[in-house]
Parts: C-alpha cells; structure tokens; sequence
C-alpha cells in the first residue's frame, strides 16, 4: 500500500511540473522509475513513453478548449518525428544500460542549462521568423529521434522551435508541443514493443496521477509565475543528472 502511495505522489509530481513549466518535467520519469520504482533502464524507457504520452493528451484537451492549437503545424513537426522516433527505438534496444544511463544523464545536463539560461519574454518579444516546410521538418525529425531513443517529450525543444524558428505564437506553441510530444511518443512505444512486458499496474497509477498533476499544473501555470519554480527545477535536473553520470559513468566504459 506504502509503494503505490509513493508512485502516486511521484506520478502526480511529474504531470504537475510538465504542466507548470510546459517542459522538461517529463526528463525525470526515467531516473524515477529505475531509481526508486526499481525498474530497469530500457523497460523505464518504455514505460516513461506511455506515461509522458498520456500526460500530454490530456494537456492538449486543455489547451483544445482554449482555443490554443495549431492542428495543421502538429501533424506536420509530429508526422516526420513519429517516424525518427519509431527508428530510434530501434535502435536503442542495442545500448548498454548504463551507456543509456550516461547519454540520459548528459541530455539532462543541456536540459537544466537551458532552463537556467532561457528568459520568459512576452510573445510579441519574441523575434520569429516563419522557417517553412523544411525547417519544421528537420525540428521534428530531431525532436523524434529523443523521444524514441531516451523516453522523454522534448517539450524543451519544441516549444522554442516552433517559436523561433516555425514563427508559431507562445501560446500555441505550448499546446501544439502537447500534439506533437504524444505522436512522438506513441510512436517510440511502437518501436519498443517486444521487449519485457509493460507493468500494467504501474502504467495506470501514474497514468492516472500524471493526468491530474498536469491539469493542477494548467490551472497554477495562470496564478503563479514559473519563473523562480523554472530556475530551481533546473538546479535540481543538473543534481540529479551527476548523481547518474557518478552512478553510471564508470560502468559505461568498464
């Protein structure tokens, strides 16, 4: 009873910050599953894609609701990331758990600098330029290909993509990452079936925890300011990213 406590806590924890922030929280369902959940590096993997994916749908009936979507740049950045992230699955079944381990840890280390370095500006701040077909095709592509080798959203690099360099408007480019991170995922998952089965009941806890800490997370993102919260996620993403290289490293190249 204890255990399934502590995996709702954790579970609605990390719906909560992916709601908050509208990124990054998704990057510690992996250590949390194979740290303190117990499983191993690619089952976690796998898990962390159904429990990311479910978290994100239910983002975007939030967003759907507000109005907050762009259907048509989804389905285009998420069709080409659906295919490198079913591709890189594959692939991924090949690595050592604990090169795995360290490439995860490495890929947190950018994440938390980019959270330190980046700086809230209001939409129309921001200077867009409208890249095309190719530049939305090759940011899919390469947010594809994270998500089906190491489990997580990408939500860090989508919502500045289609900012920067899609020319979307902030707020659609947080809903439309939810379109697109849930693609990606459902296709990584493809490329990830036919190893261990899936722990069902794991899956539903956080499934179910993950959901509602995201929709908390929707309705604190218009009261509070993330900013500070954004910052210290950050520090705490960079810790635990050289408690796994220390873990890890060591294994990898033995």
């Amino acid at each position: 009873m204890f255990s399934i406590i502590i995996e709702l806590v954790l579970g609605f924890l990390i719906g909560l910050s992916l709601g908050l922030l509208g990124g990054g929280g998704s990057i510690l369902t992996v250590p949390v599953l194979v740290y303190i959940v117990g499983k191993a590096p690619h089952e976690a993997v796998t898990i962390s894609l159904v429990i990311v994916g479910l978290n994100s749908l239910s983002g975007v009936g939030f967003h759907a609701r507000g109005g907050t979507l762009n259907f048509r740049t989804a389905l285009i950045f998420g069709s080409v990331g659906m295919l490198t992230a079913f591709c890189a699955a594959s692939l991924s079944k090949a690595i050592p758990e604990a090169v795995l381990m360290v490439m995860f840890a490495g890929l947190m280390l950018v994440v938390g600098a980019m959270m330190l370095l980046r700086r809230s500006k209001p939409a129309s701040d921001v200077s867009r330029r409208h890249g095309g077909l190719a530049v939305t095709l090759a940011s899919g592509a390469g947010v594809g290909i994270l998500t089906g080798f190491l489990g997580v959203g990408g939500g860090f690099l989508i919502v500045p993509a289609l900012v920067i360099l899609v020319g979307l408007p902030m707020a659609q480019a947080v809903g439309t990452s939810l379109v697109v991170i849930a693609m990606n995922c459902f296709a990584g998952l493809l490329g990830h079936l036919g190893g261990p089965p899936l722990d069902i009941d794991l899956l539903l806890i956080f499934g179910i925890a993950g959901v509602t800490g995201t929709y908390s997370g929707s309705l604190l993102a218009r009261r509070i300011q993330p900013a500070r919260l954004q910052q210290s996620f950050a520090v705490f993403v960079i810790v635990l990213a050289l408690v796994l290289l220390a873990d890890n490293l060591s294994k990898a190249f033995a």
